[in-house]
């Protein structure tokens, strides 16, 4: 059963009088409501072009967190073949929150690592809501040092709300984790791409989204803080969000015009989750498209290619 969100209740009415149609002609094979079932359709996909038309940036904030939205096991199962998880950070623990290994795209050899936040329950528990402790972004030095080292590219797929900021974390040097992370993406001599898939929270998304080619989904965010938590801040109501998300910049297409990110990919009417196959297809040839951009690179040219593309962030696009 779809999920819907706050602005989406107008659209779930008319959907669930439709499904109350079909269940009574199921149970009453007598009844014929094919013809008042279709307008409802119809009129439902007319409410869902008008709301996704122009969302606001509080409204793709809760898209992008949508519970049904495809997560990074669900892009690594439909988009590479051959996948070899890799675990630890070989110094303190294995984290969830962090996936990746090595696979094939498009029969290509790669690593792909990215933030899996976990589909029901137990598993976002286990996944810690897809926010990595210190061994998590260790794990993805030691990932990407091994892709340099084989000439692998690396893929990322970025989607947390941030890096956790429990006591254990700091006391086992967050900071210097994230840092590290970040450092390492730098330094890879090998193709890097990466792709916001739902949230990209603060220095933990920035802890694998240092790459060649930044993308982005159409209802994604990016930003150095959280609405709820930048309203915390600035106005010391958490009730500030919506104000908060418009002043950020941080959905797919403003930080497209600054520069931050290099494209935007489309997502199916209504968001990835009502069409999950077409969603990753659209990723598919992102990726596909931003490692052919990078083909026959040397390593000192995509090193010089990835830093300028970061000093540079900041240098256009900034009139409100």
């Amino acid at each position: 059963m779809t999920q819907y969100l706050d602005f989406e209740k107008p659209l779930a009415e008319i959907e669930g009088k439709a499904e109350e149609l079909r269940a009574l002609a199921r149970a009453n094979e007598e009844m014929d409501v094919a013809e008042e079932a279709a307008a409802l359709d119809a009129k439902a996909a007319k409410l869902l072009d008008e709301l996704y038309r122009d969302l606001t940036p509080w409204r793709k904030c809760q898209v992008a967190r949508h519970p049904e939205r495809p997560h990074c096991r669900d892009y690594v199962d439909a988009l590479f073949t051959e996948y070899t998880p890799l675990a630890g950070d070989r110094n303190f623990a294995d984290d969830l929150a962090v996936m990746g290994g090595l696979a094939r795209f498009n029969d290509r050899p790669v690593m792909v690592i990215g933030h899996e936040k976990g589909s029901d329950t137990k598993s976002r528990i286990a996944h810690n809501f897809g926010m990595a402790r210190p061994e998590g972004y260790r794990k993805a030095v030691r990932l990407i040092e091994m892709a340099g080292r084989f000439g692998l590219p690396v893929v990322t797929l970025v989607d947390t709300a941030g890096a956790y900021p429990g006591k254990g974390a700091e006391e086992r040097g967050q900071s210097e984790a994230i840092a590290r992370s970040t450092e390492m993406c730098l330094r890879a001599g090998v193709p890097l791409v990466s792709v916001i898939i739902g949230e990209g929270g603060s220095g933990g998304a920035v802890a694998f989204a240092t790459a060649n080619r930044v993308a982005m989904l159409e209802h994604s965010i990016y930003s150095v803080i959280s609405p709820e938590g930048c309203a915390s801040i600035l106005w010391k109501n958490a009730e500030k969000m919506r104000e908060a998300a418009e002043a950020l910049r941080l959905t797919a297409q403003d930080l497209l015009k600054l520069g931050v990110v290099d494209r935007v990919i489309p997502e199916p009417r209504g968001g990835a989750h009502r069409d999950k196959a077409a969603a990753m297809e659209a990723v598919r040839t992102a990726i596909s498209a931003m490692l052919k951009e990078l083909e026959g690179k040397s390593a000192e040219a995509l090193i010089k290619d990835r830093r300028q593309k970061f000093l540079d962030i900041g240098s256009k696009g900034l009139a409100a």
